[in-house]
């Protein structure tokens, strides 16, 4: 190959490239045990379950099918499986068959665990501002969004 002969392959990342790179590897490690670790202290609750709930209570009706609330969770059908049995024995959501298909089921938030919702709410909210949007002020928050939101597929 001649000095002249741009090479072929990947082109490096820059130091400051190489920098981001490792600081997002760190904070997906990081981050989600920090959250968790908050809820669990204050509400005895973990972050799965928090997501959980979450997302019930802003589903259309309440509900979710199991599939749909797993993905949604980025969870395992059978560990999502689990994790609703526990939290139907709690009371905080119920698991009824699908109307539209005797082989599905949907997962049904209660009364109880939406007051279990808003009980930890405010444990999240402060770990939220503590561990990510404290350290964010002088930035752009749209254009990030936008960016990790490009970064995690979606448009």
């Amino acid at each position: 190959m001649s000095a002249t002969t741009p090479p072929t392959g990947p082109t490096p990342l820059t130091v400051e490239e190489e920098a981001v790179m490792r600081a997002l590897g760190r904070l997906m490690l990081v981050l989600p045990r920090a959250l968790n670790a908050d809820l669990e202290r204050d509400q005895r609750m973990t972050a799965s379950e928090y997501s959980v709930l979450r997302q019930l209570s802003e589903s259309r009706f309440g509900h979710l099918r199991m599939s749909e609330l797993a993905l949604a969770c980025d969870m395992s059908l059978s560990g999502m499986t689990r994790l609703a049995a526990k939290l139907e024995r709690q009371g905080y959501l119920t698991r009824t068959k699908c109307d539209s298909d005797a082989r599905g089921w949907n997962a049904v938030l209660s009364e109880k665990g939406l007051a279990r919702l808003r009980a930890a709410w405010p444990t999240h909210l402060a770990s939220a501002r503590h561990h990510i949007f404290d350290h964010l002020s002088d930035l752009d928050l749209p254009k990030l969004a936008k960016a990790l939101n490009a970064i995690a597929g979606d448009s």
